[in-house]
């Protein structure tokens, strides 16, 4: 059965009318705060659905965050709790989504009547009423987190569970106006295990006899208390301390470059805030920045993007990063798989062959044919296909994995296939420069050859340059949209529908954007290309600097790095590693501080060695790397940053481990340096005493101060390195 609510009464309807999901069973278990640190261990964090004194009021709570609603005489979130800080995020009601359908605004839930928008006391909400212009709540129901689409892992990873165990609860609405009979909106909420998180976004289905028209929407929106309160209006806000992230993320690699859809406003209602002007930024509201413009026809449905909300419980920059990073190890595992790859620069068939047996003998894990190798992905020859699926069958009998490289966006491909400038009615001044529009017939052709070669070959890995950046498209001609309005969405939904596919067929998809939370592996860790031509030494500096930047937000498996053992962006030989024995000191540099730091390098050249010293140099660090592959792709706590004068390093940290920590100190001067460094050990989990080994040595006994700081001596050698493994005290 399924709790139906009118007014103030409840109502009970077969669960025949109100869906497929029965309601479960509310436990009434009393809040309590978090005692243990969840970074730590979240086991104690269960997600639950709990009735509550107040007969219409449910809680969504996992001991980390809540979320309160009240059910009637709408529905309405009417508190948002951290609970490992105590605060409330919460200041005044607001409706859970807004809809503009056939151009009319709609509210869905909320409540009215809140005077006073600074705060909400608990003895307002029984006085406050119900919108009659709004949907109202007829249904709810409560479930398990369900998988947003296909993955089975397939290889070596850190985190095997998909979906994220938690809690589902869904409110579904309907509206009183004749026009909009049989119209429902669901809105969806999520909350996982072990994790402060929340989930949210909406399905509308249109069960009336007319098409629909979706204009445009508002999710994910929240009066929040402000961060700053400020008479006079700064030149740049302190926003609330919670990350919001969305799927429909666009170009960038990183979460702050990808939004579009994220925005902190000022709320003109809040008349009791301390800005003179009401321009202090504390209300969220999650939007697309264009259309969708969708019509729904009689019959269909339409689902927006998602919305993941984690507040975080501190102000320090590694303490919020941690919690990110452990965000995107739960909600999108597959960046857990962390191949080590070499980018091919050939496709002929005995460069193939000679390069999958250098993996094979050094213990690479993947080849990617690279930019520049020849490799067409958009021939679909009986021919090609069959010369390509002969050289994965090789690289198969020999255990690697195999795939390669096809450019999307950032080149042009007709004056009727490319996106066209609302502007000037003409390609050119997209993203990119000019850029292929996905819903024409050139991008639908596309998709289905890429589909075709991946299946045909038995390729394992795209890596997908360009991606979708963003780019809107205002032809009326292309079929995979109607105009200008529609563009964006409908090109987003290509994008993201083709990684749902490979993901499904676990594809290894390297992806230079942020799509993470749409199914890709890996982007960028973060450089510029052209610093790869620079001369050897510089690169290796300015490499570090990379590794130690690009890890405050992604886990070490999130990005990519680069060697070029051949020419890349120009440069000469003083910055190539070709011939390789004849630069063994550069290629051990790149190859420790990438695989210390847990980050895969593009190793960009025809081949791996060229000599037997060569071999056993790249085999030692392959085979040093797999013998710490757990910790050394654990988070990382960064220490210090290349600066070319000093020691610099980091840690990585993992309290689940048997090694609680990997130490790697880098010298980028030419003599030895010796150096007394505090090692913050509080994430390791260890307390009072720690085991420290240099090597394989046999370790020491440190004791911890009161702040889990270990005072360690550490040595690097001249343009050299050294590394700690960390230990408990047996």
């Amino acid at each position: 059965m399924l709790s139906v609510f009118a007014g103030n009464r409840r109502f009970v309807l077969p669960i025949a009318l109100a869906g497929t999901a029965m309601a479960l069973r509310l436990s009434a278990q009393p809040i309590r705060q978090a005692r243990v640190d969840w970074l730590l261990d979240g086991s104690p964090f269960v997600a639950r659905i709990q009735e509550q004194t107040h007969p219409d009021e449910l809680l969504l709570t996992n001991g980390l965050i809540s979320r309160l609603f009240r059910l009637s005489p709408n529905a309405a979130t009417v508190d948002y709790r951290n609970l490992v800080t105590g605060e409330t995020l919460l200041r005044a009601v607001r409706p859970e989504v807004v809809l503009t359908l056939n151009g009319h605004t709609y509210k869905v839930g909320g409540l009215e009547g809140q005077v006073e928008q600074a705060y909400l006391r608990r003895e307002w909400l029984d006085r406050m009423t119900a919108d009659p212009e709004a949907f109202q709540l007829v249904a709810y129901r409560t479930g398990e987190t369900e998988p947003r689409f296909s993955w089975k892992p397939k290889r070596w990873c850190t985190n095997t569970t998909w979906p994220p165990p938690g809690k589902s609860l869904h409110f579904t609405y309907a509206h009183r106006d004749t026009a909009l009979r049989g119209v429902r909106v669901t809105v969806h909420y999520e909350l996982y295990d072990g994790l402060p998180v929340l989930c949210k976004w909406f399905t509308l289905v249109n069960g009336s006899r007319k098409p629909l028209l979706l204009n445009t929407f508002v999710s994910g929106i929240l009066a929040v208390v402000e961060a700053e309160a400020t008479v006079a209006t700064p030149r740049q806000w302190d926003l609330p301390n919670i990350h919001v992230e969305s799927d429909y993320e666009f170009h960038g690699s990183c979460p702050k470059t990808a939004n579009v859809v994220v925005n902190w406003l000022p709320d003109s209602t809040y008349t009791s805030q301390v800005n003179y002007q009401l321009r202090t930024p504390c209300q969220l509201e999650c939007r697309p920045p264009l259309g969708p413009a969708l019509t729904i026809a009689p019959g269909d449905s339409f689902e927006s993007f998602r919305v993941w909300e984690l507040p975080f419980d501190s102000y320090d920059r590694e303490r919020k990063g941690l919690a990110l990073r452990q965000m995107y190890r739960k909600l999108a595992p597959w960046i857990t798989e962390n191949p080590i790859f070499m980018h091919l620069t050939s496709t002929d068939p005995a460069v193939i062959r000679h390069a999958v047996n250098q993996c094979a003998a050094t213990g690479f894990e993947m080849i990617i044919l690279s930019f520049g190798s020849g490799l067409n992905m958009e021939d679909t020859s009986p021919e090609y296909l069959a010369k390509m699926r002969e050289a994965a069958n090789y690289a198969h009998s020999r255990g690697i994995e195999i795939g390669g490289y096809s450019l999307l966006a950032s080149r042009h491909i007709s004056d009727e296939d490319d996106v066209v400038n609302p502007k000037t009615g003409k390609p050119g001044g997209a993203t990119f420069g000019y850029s292929p529009c996905l819903g024409s017939q050139w991008g639908q052709s596309y998709f289905r050859k890429i589909e075709k070669f991946l299946s045909a070959t038995g390729f394992d890995v795209l890596e997908h340059d360009g991606s979708y950046p963003g780019d809107v498209c205002a032809s009326t001609r292309h079929p995979g949209h109607r105009g200008l309005l529609d563009s964006q969405w409908t090109q987003w939904q290509t994008i993201t529908r083709f990684y749902k596919w490979c993901r499904g067929r676990d594809i290894y998809l390297n992806v230079p954007d942020w799509y993470f939370l749409s199914g890709s592996n890996k982007t960028g860790v973060g450089y510029r290309e052209v610093n790869w031509s620079l001369p050897r030494q510089r690169q290796i500096v300015l490499g570090r600097q990379n590794l130690f930047d690009g890890t405050w937000e992604k886990t070490p498996s999130m990005g990519w790095t680069f060697v070029p053992l051949v020419q890349y962006h120009g440069g000469g030989a003083v910055a190539t590693l070709e011939p390789l024995s004849e630069h063994l000191e550069a290629y051990q540099a790149h190859l420790v501080q990438n695989f210390g730091a847990g980050v895969q390098a593009c190793y960009r050249g025809p081949r791996l060695y060229d000599s037997d010293t060569t071999k056993a140099l790249v085999k030692r660090w392959v085979d040093w790397y797999l013998k710490y592959r757990e910790i050394l792709n654990s988070d990382i706590v960064h220490l210090h940053r290349a600066d070319g004068r000093q020691l610099d390093g980091f840690l990585h940290v993992n309290p689940r481990l048997r090694q609680r920590g990997m130490l790697l100190v880098f010298n980028p001067t030419e003599r030895p340096l010796r150096e007394t460094w505090a090692l913050p050990l509080y994430y390791t989990g260890l307390r009072g005493k720690a085991s420290i080994r240099e090597h394989d040595k046999r370790g020491e006994i440190v004791a911890l101060d009161d702040h889990d700081r270990a005072w360690v001596s550490v040595y690097a050698p001249g343009r050299g390195f050294n590394w700690y493994v960390i230990e408990a005290v047996e």
